[in-house]
């Protein structure tokens, strides 16, 4: 997950132009950690290889967050008696929002520019999210929509940590004056519900991350704890200003060697936040607490340097900058992959820097510093809604006028031409073979609606995650026929549920899918998310017992021939055939006959967005077989098993690539043939309804 990695910094309190009369001089070694923290995560999106973990800056500037706003708090409320929350919010949208507003509305438009036009709605909302600090929400909910996690990253997804710190700010400071009053003022007393939220918070991240690696990862829930570190070290800020040097500066060293380590020793296999987030975060309370107490010999000796001062000050604006240049940058250069290499990643983190500067002199000091809004937080609350409003409207217009995709003319409808012909496995043939060299006029389904599109079988839940060990109740067709057919296998089973709804429709069969995410037919525990797919071992055992009470007429097994063995044998062919066999045999106990559906070819990349950018050029973006066979062995071990157990092996590769050539086209007459880099297209998988009836009738009965 290190591709949305973003850190987030607001300036220190004494920076900021409005903070309490009685604040202290800024401390330079935060800045430095800043600085740290956020080179970290840049030199991480690079993809310079040793620093796999750089993704713990965020955690570090949650720490550092937590810590300077509570303190800013603090001091009010010591002063005063009182928080000024209009003067806070206000101080937050002079601070962040100039900055942030122009750079949502420059990545929108080299998106809009540059990106891949199929997807520019999905983008435009990552906007919209943005501006309202909210996205991180938004990613959670994409990150464990299965079919949209291979997807390219968003320019925009770097700013979900600036969501997670604007929830903390909207809730914080209300809590604190609560929380203040009713413990009168007695700083130990507040600190104890701050600390049980914490202890909650982190508890349920660990939870979460075991089961919702993306929620784990997003949500403000499982994060608040490390801002709530931050703000308990506040609390206990004065008294850690006692702390004897000889203690404090070894503690400030151990710190910085926590992040250090954590950022060289962990990478993208490590499940986190969970618990291997308490490495980073106890490293930068450590920080933290060492510099309360001045020493000469502390970590800050390292972290007060001018050069990581200076970066401190401007990490905001850099981690702001260098994302959308990483992900706009080389496709804006015509790179294939639209990927940059770690020396063009490293020159576009430059020029990155160098944009943070400038928005710095030109944006951010002149609109925070200026004179209209010293001590009028209205006017300041006033200009914050207003970039507010202005992002979101340009986001939502973007949403409306979206970049035009070129189109040539209009093609035979595929789903109409194979369900007239007297032959459609011919007719598919002939279409294949002629498949247009520009995007149809009339496409089924508008190019940016091909990934979005959703059959039952997902818009109902009935297609389970990876946490789930139990097949759901889910049935389809005629609910009271005697004839049951069997949906079984992962999701490139699934893509297959729209031929079969309407054949169950048209032969008054009983359809009852059980699929799940990544989960193979074959009786082999893969490696999933970097560990045992133990979960679909469970749901795969429990699927054959409902199956085996099921007493089905028939079951379509089929799965996708990505996936490794957690424990890989000298002869992979032999276990993956005796893993087919050993389903196969059991789902012929259940006494169903069983048809194994090979994996269907692959596309090259994305084909989606490839035909939108060569939407007058389709064949750039054709497969070949046989490259387009993800792991012959895999078929060729289904081939094997199916001939030892009986069962019936139907082979869907001349239905998506020409049987003479070989070519695997994108578009076959009006359809798009994928939605993603290995899934069918709903439309093109409803269209092949007529080819795929012809061996189910033979198995099943035709009515």
């Amino acid at each position: 997950m290190t591709s949305t990695m973003p850190t987030a910094a607001p300036t220190v309190p004494a920076a900021e132009g409005s903070a309490p009369p009685h604040s202290r001089p800024p401390r330079l070694d935060i800045q430095g950690l800043r600085a740290v923290a956020v080179g970290l995560v840049v030199l991480s999106h690079a993809g310079v290889s040793r620093i796999g973990g750089g993704y713990v800056g965020v955690d570090v500037f949650f720490v550092i967050s937590g810590f300077l706003i509570t303190s800013l708090l603090l001091r009010e409320l010591a002063t005063t008696g009182r928080v000024s929350l209009r003067s806070f919010y206000a101080r937050r949208a002079l601070r962040l929002l100039p900055a942030s507003s122009l750079v949502i509305a420059v990545t929108l438009g080299g998106a809009w520019l540059f990106l891949s036009k199929a997807r520019l709605a999905e983008y435009a909302g990552d906007a919209l999210a943005g501006a309202l600090y909210v996205v991180n929400f938004r990613l959670a909910a994409a990150g464990t929509d299965y079919l949209a996690q291979n997807s390219p990253p968003s320019p925009f997804q770097h700013v979900w940590s600036l969501a997670v710190e604007e929830q903390f700010y909207l809730v914080w400071p209300v809590l604190l004056l609560l929380t203040w009053r009713i413990a009168r003022g007695r700083r130990a007393r507040v600190a104890v519900p701050l600390a049980a939220v914490c202890v909650v918070s982190f508890a349920v991240g660990v939870l979460v991350t075991n089961t919702s690696a993306p929620w784990a990862y997003f949500s403000s829930l499982t994060r608040a704890w490390e801002l709530g570190a931050g703000a308990l070290l506040a609390l206990a800020a004065a008294r850690l200003r006692r702390l004897p040097g000889a203690l404090a500066a070894p503690l400030s060293w151990l710190g910085l060697a926590c992040v250090t380590l954590a950022a060289l020793w962990y990478d993208d296999e490590t499940p986190f936040p969970g618990h291997h987030a308490l490495l980073p975060v106890a490293g930068t309370v450590l920080v933290l607490a060492g510099g309360c107490a001045p020493t000469p010999y502390g970590a800050g000796r390292l972290l007060e340097r001018r050069p990581l001062v200076w970066l401190g000050g401007l990490s905001y604006g850099w981690y702001l900058w260098h994302w959308p240049l990483l992900v706009i940058a080389p496709a804006a250069l015509g790179r294939a992959d639209g990927t940059a290499d770690v020396p063009l990643a490293l020159a576009l983190s430059a020029i990155a820097l160098g944009l943070a500067w400038l928005t710095l002199r030109l944006v951010e000091n002149p609109v925070r510093f200026h004179r209209a809004f010293r001590r009028r937080p209205r006017r300041a609350l006033a200009l914050g809604a207003a970039l507010t409003a202005s992002a979101s409207a340009l986001s939502l217009t973007a949403t409306a006028v979206p970049p035009t995709i070129e189109v040539g003319g209009p093609a035979p409808a595929l789903a109409r031409a194979l369900a007239d012909a007297p032959d459609p496995r011919a007719r598919l043939a002939e279409l294949l073979t002629s498949s247009p060299t520009a995007l149809p006029s009339n496409l089924a389904t508008p190019l940016p609606r091909v990934k979005s599109s959703r059959s039952a079988l997902y818009r109902d839940g009935c297609h389970v995650d990876r946490a789930a060990t139990r097949p759901l109740p889910c049935v389809y067709g005629d609910r009271t026929s005697s004839r049951t057919v069997v949906l079984f296998g992962d999701s490139h089973a699934a893509q297959w549920f729209p031929a079969l709804r309407r054949l169950a429709g048209a032969r008054g069969w009983r359809l009852v899918p059980l699929t799940k995410a990544s989960c193979k037919v074959a009786d082999v525990t893969i490696v999933n998310l970097h560990k045992p797919y133990t979960a679909c071992d469970t749901w795969r055992s429990h699927a054959l017992e409902r199956i085996r009470e099921l007493r089905p007429a028939l079951v379509l097994a089929s799965s996708s021939d990505a996936g490794d063995p957690a424990r890989p044998a000298a002869d992979p062919l032999h276990q993956w055939t005796t893993g087919f066999e050993h389903t196969f045999r059991a789902l012929r106990g259940s006494g169903a006959r069983v048809a194994a559906l090979l994996d269907t070819p692959w596309p090259k990349g994305d084909p989606i967005d490839c035909a939108a950018r060569n939407s007058l050029q389709l064949r750039a973006c054709a497969h070949h077989l046989p490259e387009a066979t993800r792991d012959a062995t895999r078929g060729r071990a289904v081939r094997a098993a199916a001939s030892a157990t009986g069962t019936t092996v139907i082979d869907p590769t001349p239905w998506v690539c020409a049987p003479r050539t070989g070519v695997c086209p994108v578009v076959v007459a009006d359809t798009a043939v994928h939605r993603d880099d290995s899934h069918l297209s709903e439309a093109y998988a409803e269209a092949l309804t007529p080819l795929l009836a012809a061996p189910l009738d033979r198995l099943v009965g035709a009515p």
